[in-house]
């Protein structure tokens, strides 16, 4: 946990909010709850909301807070345990010294949430609540409301008041995350070092989770590492690693703070790329840097992708791959065909920080409208930029011959696509490489203290050591 006042200053800020916009009434807060697993007793492992860590710091089951918007009051509902608890989990800290930790003074027991609820209820105030990810707390929410379609009463505003505090990060937020990109180099380090020809790929997911275990809670999400690089969520590590092959290691590490890190890199399974691969490559890692040049306050993040795909189509197009004006390619959606993705995310505590609030309402400004078109519609953060957002920078581009033969067979950009040329290339995979940033008053950074090689020559050098 953080300090308690960083906590006590977080619900403070989110009442405030809340009251600006003429809100009145409580916000209810639910933590999770442990998930059975094979059987009640056998969990998955335990992970706790992240707006609740965000907003109380405690990292344990069954706890939930209500917050007064009319007279600030707050109340932290959680049980002590008992003698079955403490004979198999030994001593536990009390109810009174959790609330202490994170600044709140009334606490009562985690059965009396209900009753207070239905009071709340029934002298007419209203609840604000967020939708829950979790099955445990949407069954939860469903007898406190005492409505089976709770995603009818969630409280816009106090989601929306939740994402404006959450989507500027604090600088005590910035040096944990990277402290969790350290982390995350670490374990690239160690996947890139792994490589060999003729072993499973499983074997280096293995040596480089065990980094993320030993030095923090684990992965941030799970790993993608892939001589298919072509399937852009590949998470199958059954293959034994070939010659000639590109292998895409999209990964990340949760530090114990449960700040997430999230890089990708792409790498020749022979240790060189060949003259085809290397091509392709530059053109990526151009992609990335130009990205990178372009993130400052006052850009959106949507001109800085489109400004990338059209960088993108002008190294396809010096390949002899696509044809013709490059603005018309952009407006055309050409970039899709081979970037069917976004050029990155909002990161934080969440790998893709707040999505389970809306991704709409993370990623976008009011005005702002999420695109139809492939590639550019699934850019999940289009925001004017400002000091303190943390973004990905994840330019790819992925020959995949099912979307190719869709495109060719629909006769989609046959005024601009090569796809004689394309054939060539069935058998390629594909190159993703992903930094991440921080915007500045003045620009932008990229988060931990080290980058990972990423310009080929240096990734050849890397992996000849």
């Amino acid at each position: 946990m953080f300090d308690t006042i960083i906590y006590k200053n977080r619900r403070k800020a989110l009442l405030e909010k809340m009251r600006a916009e003429g809100q009145s009434g409580v916000i209810l807060l639910i933590g999770n709850a442990e998930a059975p697993a094979q059987y009640k007793d056998n969990c998955y492992k335990w992970r706790q909301d992240s707006t609740w860590l965000y907003f109380l710091g405690l990292d344990e089951p069954l706890m939930a807070a209500v917050l007064d918007i009319d007279n600030g009051q707050e109340t932290l509902y959680a049980d002590d345990v008992d003698i079955d608890d403490i004979i198999w989990m030994g001593p536990q800290p009390s109810v009174a010294s959790k609330a202490a930790l994170c600044g709140i003074s009334a606490y009562k027991p985690y059965g009396q949430l209900e009753k207070d609820i239905r009071d709340a209820r029934k002298a007419g105030r209203k609840v604000h609540y967020i939708n829950p990810s979790r099955y445990f707390n949407t069954l939860k929410l469903m007898k406190l409301i005492g409505c089976e379609n709770i995603g009818e009463r969630v409280s816009e505003p106090l989601i929306k008041a939740i994402i404006s505090l959450r989507l500027i990060k604090e600088d005590i937020e910035i040096e944990a995350i990277d402290a969790a990109c350290d982390l995350g180099v670490e374990m690239h380090s160690a996947a890139r070092d792994a490589i060999k020809i003729g072993i499973v790929e499983q074997d280096i997911v293995g040596k480089m989770e065990s980094v993320a275990l030993a030095k923090g809670w684990g992965v941030s999400f799970p790993t993608i590492l892939t001589q298919h690089g072509e399937t852009l969520h590949n998470h199958l590590h059954d293959k034994v690693i070939e010659p000639g092959k590109l292998m895409v290691i999209d990964a990340g590490v949760e530090s114990n703070l449960h700040y997430a890190s999230d890089f990708t890199r792409t790498y020749p399974t022979s240790g060189k790329f060949t003259p085809m691969q290397r091509d392709v490559y530059q053109i990526v890692y151009e992609c990335n840097e130009h990205a990178f040049s372009l993130t400052r306050p006052g850009i959106t993040y949507r001109e800085v992708h489109l400004a990338t795909a059209r960088k993108m189509l002008e190294g396809l197009s010096a390949l002899g791959l696509v044809k013709g004006d490059l603005d018309e390619m952009v407006a055309a959606g050409i970039a899709g065909l081979f970037q069917p993705h976004g050029l990155g995310h909002n990161m934080g505590l969440d790998v893709h920080d707040m999505e389970d609030l809306g991704e709409n309402l993370v990623g976008y400004d009011p005005g702002q409208t999420r695109a139809k078109q492939l590639g550019l519609g699934s850019l999940r953060m289009a925001r004017k930029l400002v000091p303190g957002h943390v973004i990905t920078d994840e330019p790819g581009i992925y020959f995949i011959p099912a979307l190719i033969e869709k495109f060719k067979k629909e006769g989609l950009g046959k005024d601009f696509v090569n796809y004689s040329k394309l054939e060539a290339y069935y058998n390629f995979g594909g190159i993703r490489l992903e930094d991440d940033v921080l915007v500045t008053p003045d620009g932008a950074r990229r988060l931990g203290h080290s980058r990972l090689p990423i310009a080929p020559a240096d990734v050849e050098a890397a992996m000849a050591k």
